[in-house]
């Protein structure tokens, strides 16, 4: 199995955090958790499919998956590889034509935000090349060409910066007054450009600050550190999110 990690070109540092070139040549089930930013991915041999409710769902060779408040689970095919790319929690807005929420807990086809005949071509420039880096180069140039000019939200930024700064534990409304804007503008702000809203990406940032301390801690340790109002609400909250408890989570690291 391969799991290689590239990061992007200076121009793109802004928008994409890092590309992940993944091959399995073996059938895998596995269960994907809540990340801060959207994820584009290329398959460029075999086949992936969403798992729900038992029902196996054949996803695009080239598709999106946006911001999740729970765990999705997926099935690849033998002999996959797959490119991943990761964009920072403002990233996607700049390449987008539509307010990111409408990709909320969705996975879909990547002609859906591109033309069609832009995404086939990429794909057929992947399934050709020999290397990852070349691969990489081609969707780097792909990205470059479907920029937007569009200003960085300062606000949006600090918000972001003061939700990482408390590891997500910052109430809302703590929020609104130190940035000095009120609650329902600050929100329809925050969807547009993050995907989701700000008590929801506070929580998956939270979420993956227990996961970094899951087993350094105890579970009284974690829950009173990131404000968890009982141990019933985090393990309620980290069910949601993985689909078991802590105790079983832990079983599987």
């Amino acid at each position: 199995m391969k799991f290689d990690k590239y990061f992007p070109v200076d121009s793109l540092k802004p928008y994409i955090k890092y590309f992940v070139v993944s091959e399995n040549e073996l059938e895998n089930e596995y269960k994907v958790f809540p990340t801060s930013g959207l994820v584009i991915g290329f398959q460029y041999k075999g086949q992936l499919s969403t798992i729900q409710d038992k029902t196996l769902s054949k996803l695009a060779p080239a598709g999106i998956t946006g911001i999740s408040d729970s765990f999705k689970l997926f099935k690849s095919s033998a002999g996959i590889g797959t490119i991943l790319i990761y964009f920072t929690e403002i990233g996607f807005a700049c390449f987008a034509s539509n307010p990111v929420h409408e990709l909320f807990n969705q996975s879909l086809s990547l002609d859906y935000i591109f033309d069609r005949s832009k995404v086939n071509e990429v794909q057929e420039r992947l399934a050709l090349a020999a290397k990852d880096k070349q691969r990489i180069k081609i969707l780097e140039q792909f990205l470059l060409s479907q920029l937007k000019d569009i200003q960085a939200d300062k606000l949006i930024l600090e918000a972001l910066n003061l939700i990482y700064q408390s590891k997500g534990s910052i109430r809302i409304s703590e929020l609104n007054e130190k940035l000095f804007i009120s609650q329902s503008p600050f929100e329809k702000r925050f969807r547009k450009v993050v995907g989701t809203t700000p008590k929801k990406f506070a929580s998956i940032v939270r979420f993956n600050a227990v996961l970094d301390n899951l087993n350094a801690k105890s579970l009284m340790e974690i829950c009173y550190e990131n404000n968890f109002f009982d141990q019933a609400h985090f393990i309620k909250d980290f069910k949601q999110f993985t689909g078991d408890t802590p105790e079983q989570f832990k079983r599987f690291l």
